[in-house]
């Protein structure tokens, strides 16, 4: 059914609920075994189921990310741990803590545009396979690519911190003694 204008759609509305229950034998509206959903119902459900997935995806998201820090940071701690003798040596003939710190806060912020950048990448495989495989079309954002290895360089910063932290507190002779 379509009503002739917006302003019409509630008396469109009633004359389809009465005709149906007419036609159906009903004499109590709340007795009927049908449902008349309108536009804006429908638009507002749509827009709901659009709100859960959105924050479902983005509660995914925000997971994914922790986990990645986590990860990166485990890396960066190994390789500390793996670079004792190198970081001592370093120290000792006179590298700051500040500049232990800056080259592996490098190294995690390498592994999260590397990460980045083969994500979006992945991506990029994926919206070109994905339309093969199914009807939809897949739509590329360059400015959400853009983000998504911006915050994978920040995750990269940030989960770097304590691993580039502990290479700088570490003392040059007890690193040196370090087998």
């Amino acid at each position: 059914m379509e009503a002739d204008s917006a302003a019409a759609l509630s008396g469109a509305y009633q004359e389809t609920m009465d005709l149906l229950l007419t036609l159906h034998h009903i004499s109590q509206p709340s007795q009927a075994d049908f449902t008349i959903t309108t536009q804006s119902q429908l638009q507002s459900t749509a827009n709901s189921v659009n709100r859960t997935l959105t924050d479902l995806l983005a509660g995914i998201a925000a997971i994914s990310l922790l986990v990645g820090g986590i990860g990166v940071m485990n890396i960066m701690l190994v390789s500390v741990t793996e670079r004792i003798r190198e970081i001592g040596l370093r120290k000792a003939v006179g590298a700051a803590p500040g500049e232990i710190r800056q080259q592996f806060l490098v190294e995690a912020t390498s592994l999260g545009l590397i990460g980045g950048v083969g994500g979006v990448l992945l991506g990029l495989v994926g919206s070109v396979v994905l339309p093969h495989l199914e009807s939809n079309p897949v739509t590329i954002s360059p400015v959400a690519a853009v983000l998504a290895v911006v915050v994978a360089v920040a995750v990269g910063l940030i989960f770097g911190v304590y691993p580039a932290s502990r290479a700088a507190r570490l003392s040059p002779i007890d690193a040196l003694r370090t087998e």
